[in-house]
């Protein structure tokens, strides 16, 4: 399976670290804004090929497939335009920033029958993966999940604390983690609402966000967001269910009273991000629909336009 990984920033490394551990996987092409940052990620991983040109790797006969790291601005277009390449392609989270963007994506899918996942690493998480298998038994029932999305990113900074060439943002991105684990885990959402704070001056996005939820088994979600939280970062997920309360710090789980789960026997790996590959390059290779597949989570784009709906209408 030869891999072209496009996006040679912090995201594209802890794909690429995933790649590595996944039998029978060559990575065959890097693709970055930047040809000097291409070439030095191209030598750290083996690829043959590096290029600033996505098009010039999509046009390469040694390409099987794409993940596409890429900002989220370009996400709709560069996955239609893989597609249309004949490429399977992995488009990290999110699939797009808006509703008719999203659909024109699952269009695309639909007409090329081609393997089209997004990057909704949530639901690969082994913390995530432990608590839907039991709920999926019907061991247990979310009532309630409370999340905190926490970043301190006044500047336009990536994970690396490197300057970004694009715009963050809280509703397209980070909300579409919980919006699609909360319908993963509690069922359909069937009513959202949202408020934010101001708008950043010079980012022009809102630098806080509130989020309600209710999906169509009953069950609440309250999601808070913020880029001017100055303590723990990340993203805290809270389960608190008919027969427990859990709580999911990316690939570990507590109890509510803090005491450690055991993840040991959930998945082959304990890293979302090589989990979520190795589901990718396993439904290409069988040919099926992968878990987080364009199709799976296109409802979650339909609530994040209606927020957007909302929070236009507000200001």
């Amino acid at each position: 399976m030869r891999i072209a990984v496009a996006g040679a920033g912090a995201f594209g490394e802890k794909h690429l670290d995933g790649l590595k551990n996944i039998e029978g996987v060559e990575i065959a092409s890097i693709v970055s804004r930047r040809l000097e940052q291409a070439q030095a990620v191209a030598d750290k991983y083996g690829a043959p090929h590096a290029t600033t040109d996505l098009d010039e790797t999509l046009a390469r006969d040694d390409i099987d497939a794409v993940i596409l790291c890429t900002p989220t601005q370009m996400h709709a277009q560069q996955a239609i335009a893989c597609m249309n390449a004949g490429k399977h392609v992995q488009v990290e989270i999110p699939l797009a920033d808006s509703w008719a963007d999203s659909l024109a994506v699952d269009a695309k899918a639909r007409e090329t029958g081609l393997t089209c996942m997004v990057g909704h690493t949530r639901r690969f998480n082994p913390s995530h993966q432990y608590l839907h298998a039991k709920i999926a038994a019907g061991e247990l029932a979310v009532q309630q999940m409370d999340v905190q999305t926490y970043f301190f990113r006044r500047k336009n900074m990536n994970a690396k604390g490197e300057p970004r060439s694009w715009t963050d943002h809280l509703l397209w991105h980070h909300a579409a983690h919980t919006v699609d684990l909360f319908a993963y885990q509690a069922g359909r959402i069937v009513q959202a609402n949202a408020i934010e704070g101001p708008t950043h001056p010079d980012l022009g996005i809102a630098m806080d966000m509130s989020i309600q939820l209710k999906s169509e088994r009953d069950a609440i979600c309250t999601l808070s967001l913020s880029f001017n939280n100055d303590g723990p970062l990340g993203t805290f997920f809270r389960y608190i269910c008919d027969n427990g309360t859990w709580i999911a710090r990316y690939d570990d789980l507590v109890t509510g009273r803090e005491e450690p789960v055991d993840l040991s026997g959930v998945a082959v790996s304990n890293n979302g991000i090589e989990l979520q590959d190795r589901e990718f390059i396993a439904a290409i290779r069988e040919g099926r629909e992968p878990n987080s597949s364009v199709g799976q989570v296109l409802d979650c784009y339909r609530v994040l336009g209606d927020l957007e709906r909302q929070l236009e209408a507000a200001r």
